[in-house]
């Protein structure tokens, strides 16, 4: 039997080398800058951060990529996503502690920083890869920008990712195989479609009874109304839909998205419970990602203003305009669009019910 050797605090988590690892530049030049430690230690925290997010969100890949996922799985993939979202959550809290940097400490070391960016950040932009943020999905201005700036193993290892199966494609190809989109010997999709003409049927109703609307704004909301009720239509045609991804309005399959739906509305079922959690967990890592953007924009016009960053970009305007751009999963978040109240679902079959009301492992290729 082999004997463990004492491990030392110190020594395990090899202190050393990480308090040793804040270096400010300003030292280097004789001009010592108080708030540059803070700087590398936040901006060193995140990496750290960073590395734990792409650790986990590796394992969910994993299992994800088996060609059969046991329900047992489905909690363990869930427990990590909850985990990143944590970690997102403590993203955005960090934010305040570089709030506590006025422009004019940040700007007595600024200088000595350039070209290096919070956009060289190889590992931020693994995270987006993985998630599944491909190069067609960025701009061409935005490809050359970052890639200009990046060292040619790490833009080797960025490509590398980008090649590879993203969680948005597990996802889509997890819901896909879901048999949700069809069922032997009931025509769910047209009981649905019956539900939501009844429902617009009776948003229709009231808004042309509805005494306190003007002319103009009963118009405006019977448009609206008719625009909404193409938007059904076109989930539930195959055709339209295929129109729609092709326009970019979409990037679910219509399969995936069918199956999507099914789940969000009979989410209660035990069956569809995990589901809905990971399909919620995957929103909200989007969200977390989306309001980090947001407060970094808003942080860094509020420390910079209009300045041109240390990384030769418009800082503040083009974080701006990746916080909506940037998003992965922004059709769990449109699926809202196609609920209808739980009083009008339709209702299931006694054999759907049973099979709904146990966790099973059918969800194979």
């Amino acid at each position: 039997m082999k004997i463990q050797k004492p491990v030392y605090y110190g020594d395990y988590l090899q202190l050393p080398k990480i308090l040793s690892a804040q270096v400010p530049e300003s030292t280097k030049y004789g001009k010592s800058a108080h708030d540059e430690t803070l700087f590398i230690i936040i901006h060193q925290t995140y990496e750290l951060w960073f590395k734990q997010i792409l650790h986990e969100l590796d394992s969910i890949r994993g299992i994800m990529s088996k060609p059969f996922v046991p329900s047992t799985e489905l909690s363990v993939i869930n427990a990590r996503l909850e985990r990143v979202t944590t970690i997102q959550q403590i993203l955005v809290d960090q934010i305040r502690i570089m709030e506590t940097m006025t422009t004019l400490d940040f700007m007595e070391f600024r200088d000595f920083l350039v070209p290096a960016s919070g956009f060289q950040s190889l590992q931020f932009r693994l995270i987006e890869a993985t998630l599944g943020i491909k190069p067609e999905h960025r701009m061409e201005i935005e490809k050359q920008f970052f890639n200009s700036r990046l060292k040619a193993e790490d833009i080797q290892l960025l490509e590398k990712t980008e090649k590879e199966v993203s969680i948005f494609e597990l996802l889509e190809t997890w819901l896909s195989r879901m048999p949700f989109s069809e069922f032997d010997g009931f025509d769910f999709w047209g009981e649905y479609s019956q539900a939501v003409d009844k429902m617009l049927s009776q948003d229709k109703e009231t808004i042309a009874s509805n005494p306190s609307l003007s002319d103009q704004v009963r118009a405006m909301e019977l448009k609206n109304l008719d625009m909404t009720k193409e938007t059904f239509a076109t989930l539930l045609d195959a055709h339209k839909f295929a129109e729609w991804k092709a326009q970019g309005k979409v990037r679910l399959s219509q399969r995936a998205m069918l199956s999507a739906v099914f789940i969000f509305l009979y989410r209660d079922y035990p069956a569809l419970q995990m589901p809905f959690k990971i399909l919620n967990s995957l929103a909200e890592v989007d969200e977390k990602f989306t309001t980090w953007r947001f407060r970094h924009a808003i942080m860094v016009q509020r420390i910079l203003g209009t300045k041109i960053g240390t990384g030769g970009s418009s800082g503040h305007e083009y974080l701006k305009s990746t916080t909506e751009r940037n998003r992965t999963f922004l059709d769990l978040f449109n699926l809202a669009t196609f609920l209808i109240p739980k009083s009008m679902t339709p209702e299931l079959p006694v054999y759907i019910k049973d099979q709904l009301d146990i966790v099973y492992d059918s969800f194979q290729s």
